[in-house]
């Protein structure tokens, strides 16, 4: 059954390829990814066959379905897998933490790792919220770009409920680092909490000795503010 629910996913979206567009698509994602050639609304149109409540697969069957379709070499199945795992966000488990760690550090870019952070993981530690000061650390530790990464894009859209110890840990962890996708990603969360908390994030801003890249991401939104 799970071989045959893979296998018609993948089928559907081999008939509906186009080259042309898959050109342009992998050429836009630096050629890092092979693609089907199907935009994301007639991606999205094809899933929804599979994504009806009454054709999904029982819950224990997700890490195999979900490793089938990141082997593949077409990025859109990737992008499909993540947004299955979606569909059971409200059955989240405790060992749910390893297959979205699989799942990041797998054919790992922007691109899935963004939404698996601020959709998936952060859902996961809404659940378990004792989880996450380890697994944080465990993650800065493993000094791996794409769990560093989700480290702080994990609270994107936490807003009022974000955990400014937290991220202030995590963002210190990493004010060495000359990664553009980390200094990056220490400024949006800062934009983005700062639509929240700009105070907050002043302060931070001012204590702290932020990469140009970072500050400047940080207090992008606040500059347009004045």
């Amino acid at each position: 059954m799970m071989m045959d629910y893979t296998s018609i996913i993948i089928n559907s979206f081999r008939k509906a390829s186009n080259p042309e567009i898959a050109k342009g698509q992998s050429a836009y994602m630096k050629n890092h990814f092979e693609f089907y050639g199907l935009k994301s609304p007639e991606r999205k149109q094809l899933q929804r066959l599979f994504f009806k409540k009454d054709e999904l697969l029982k819950k224990e069957k997700l890490p195999e379905v979900i490793k089938k379709l990141w082997e593949a070499p077409q990025r859109e199945l990737q992008y499909c897998g993540q947004e299955l795992a979606l569909k059971y966000i409200k059955n989240q488990e405790e060992k749910d933490i390893h297959l979205y760690e699989y799942m990041i550090t797998h054919k790992s870019w922007w691109d899935t790792v963004d939404f698996i952070a601020s959709n998936l993981v952060s859902r996961y530690f809404k659940t378990y919220p004792d989880n996450k000061w380890d697994t944080c650390q465990k993650w800065l530790l493993s000094e791996h770009l794409w769990l560093q990464r989700t480290s702080l894009l994990f609270q994107l859209k936490y807003k009022n409920n974000l955990d400014t110890e937290l991220l202030e840990h995590n963002i210190k962890f990493l004010l060495d680092s000359n990664e553009f996708f980390i200094n990056k990603a220490i400024g949006w969360i800062l934009r983005e909490y700062s639509k929240t908390n700009s105070e907050w994030v002043l302060a931070f801003v001012e204590k702290h000795d932020l990469h140009k890249l970072s500050k400047r991401e940080a207090l992008k939104w606040l500059s347009r503010k004045k």
